[in-house]
């Protein structure tokens, strides 16, 4: 009687499981002003950092400014996008007729939120389960890069790391009031030229997405 031949673990077929993703769901709101200096703000409901909001700054000049609310905050998104200059501030934000205001550091602005634009409505026609998975983002990052100049839905996140934008609506901001160090920064512009925080800017035209983020980390 033959002996049954032991079996033997295929090599190469077991990985160890990937790490689990961060997601960050939220919204983005991202506009320009008249002095040339174009703002992003980040209102996070759901992270693996809790509840929080950001502020990405970038100047005329170019210098690129991070304000957080938090020393892990700071760390977390300085390891994931390009600043010149990270401060921890107060960051608040809170709802007032019409929009959202903002304060972070020397920094006050309030947001007019506006109609759902053409780009929301077409977002729409999108199952959101859909929409905010990876593989879908990965593959739609090319149409993304034609319709929304300057924005992208996948891209590097420094560290090895992957990111994908899942924007479910979109809504465009009738206007803004933004004040830094107690000077205005002017009247509302279009998010031009795009910011360089990462690999992809938000839209030009000012808008409020919700989103979900997702960093992947290598296998």
């Amino acid at each position: 009687m033959r002996r049954p031949r032991p079996v033997l673990p295929a090599l190469g077929r077991h990985r160890p499981p990937r790490a689990p993703d961060d997601r960050f769901r939220g919204r983005i709101a991202g506009f320009g002003t008249a002095s040339g200096t174009r703002v992003v703000i980040g209102m996070w409901d759901e992270s693996p950092l809790g509840r929080f909001a950001d502020v990405m700054i970038e100047d005329a000049a170019g210098h690129r400014l991070l304000l957080a609310p938090s020393p892990e905050v700071a760390d977390y998104v300085s390891s994931t996008y390009s600043f010149d200059e990270v401060r921890v501030v107060p960051v608040a934000r809170r709802r007032v007729d019409g929009g959202i205001a903002v304060t972070a550091g020397d920094l006050e602005v309030t947001l007019a939120v506006g109609p759902i634009s053409w780009l929301g409505v077409l977002l729409r026609l999108v199952p959101r389960g859909l929409a905010t998975r990876p593989a879908w983002l990965t593959l739609v990052d090319p149409v993304a890069r034609v319709l929304v100049h300057g924005a992208r839905t996948a891209g590097t996140a420094g560290g090895g790391r992957r990111e994908y934008y899942g924007v479910t609506l979109v809504r465009d901001l009738a206007a803004v009031t933004a004040v830094r160090d107690g000077v205005d920064l002017g009247s509302i512009a279009p998010l031009s030229p795009p910011v360089r925080f990462g690999f992809g800017s938000a839209p030009a035209r000012p808008s409020l997405v919700d989103v979900v983020s997702t960093i992947r980390r290598p296998a």
